[in-house]
């Protein structure tokens, strides 16, 4: 399946925002430390949904790789990134987890509902209760995030 036949098997598109966690010090780990310790993902905020409808996909298509995203902690730009920091953009990195599916004898392909994480746009910095982190996307129909750690 192209990205484009794949995008029409998408309900909807949303910008997240992950909190990752490590319980290994340094975040020095190798692969299989992060499957030994159930992942990497703290939290997730997924902002306001936008239906993939049929006549607005192509615009979708054009933007999902090239769009561009700030991130600020307390109002000062600490990070930069785009739509192409995962696998060349998120339908590819899509494209690549369905491809895997397809071959994986244990895990069952996607269904209807799924909510699939992308990827990182940006590094992983570290954090602290009190400040507040937000986002800035350019060059694609989503808005940005803000949140306060507590």
């Amino acid at each position: 399946m192209d990205q484009r036949a794949l995008l029409c098997g998408v309900e909807w598109v949303a910008h997240g925002f992950e909190i990752v966690q490590s319980v290994y010090p340094g975040w020095r780990f190798a692969t299989a430390d992060t499957v030994a310790a159930c992942g990497l993902h703290g939290a997730l905020l997924i902002g306001p949904r936008r239906i993939v409808r049929p006549a607005e996909a192509e615009g979708w298509f054009e933007s999902l790789p090239t769009f561009r995203i700030a991130l600020k902690r307390d109002d000062a730009d600490v990070a930069n990134g785009s739509g192409a920091n995962v696998l060349d953009g998120p339908l590819s990195a899509l494209r690549h987890l369905v491809g895997l599916l397809v071959d994986d004898a244990i895990n069952p392909p996607l269904s209807a509902g799924e909510i699939v994480s992308t990827g990182t746009l940006t590094r992983a910095l570290p954090i602290a209760p009190g400040e507040r982190w937000s986002t800035k996307l350019s060059g694609i129909q989503l808005p940005g995030i803000s949140l306060t750690l507590v």
